[in-house]
């Protein structure tokens, strides 16, 4: 394997399909090879053929942020949650004066408890991840909360 070139990080085109095919740490989207994960571009060939294109880690120096760090991030939050939907979420810090309360839903038992579809029936959980109207029977994404039984009221 040829040494690491640059460091990439998830999400950054790597090169077109033309120029190299998709290897280990890399996924393929509208014509181009790009980074599943951060770490060093490494680029293969064998006998004439398009180079593979992989991303590396190394295991001793993970690109992972330290509490603190400032980081470039893309949010996805309608795929977790709703207006309108109650949630179980865990207090992780008092904030500063703008923010008052920072919140985590990352736990398994935290998330959304009580949604409701378009049609204003009340959603009931299918997975972790999703919950369906029992009217229409559409499917909604939502980072769904596994309650403890201690929680529920008989």
């Amino acid at each position: 394997m040829a040494p690491p070139v640059r460091c990439c990080v998830p999400g950054e085109r790597l090169c077109s399909l033309e120029e190299g095919a998709a290897g280990s740490g890399t996924y393929t989207r509208h014509g181009y090879v790009c980074a599943a994960l951060a770490g060093c571009l490494a680029k293969t060939s064998e006998d004439g053929a398009l180079p593979v294109v992989s991303v590396v880690r190394d295991a001793e120096s993970q690109l992972l942020p330290d509490v603190g760090a400032i980081v470039t991030c893309k949010v996805e939050v309608y795929k977790s949650f709703r207006p309108g939907d109650i949630v179980l979420a865990k207090v992780i810090s008092l904030g500063d004066m703008q923010s008052n309360y920072l919140l985590s839903t990352a736990e398994n038992e935290l998330g959304v408890v009580v949604a409701h579809s378009e049609a204003g029936a009340q959603m009931v959980p299918i997975s972790w991840c999703e919950m369906q109207c029992p009217r229409t029977h559409s499917k909604e994404l939502r980072k769904v909360a596994r309650v403890q039984p201690e929680f529920l009221q008989t």
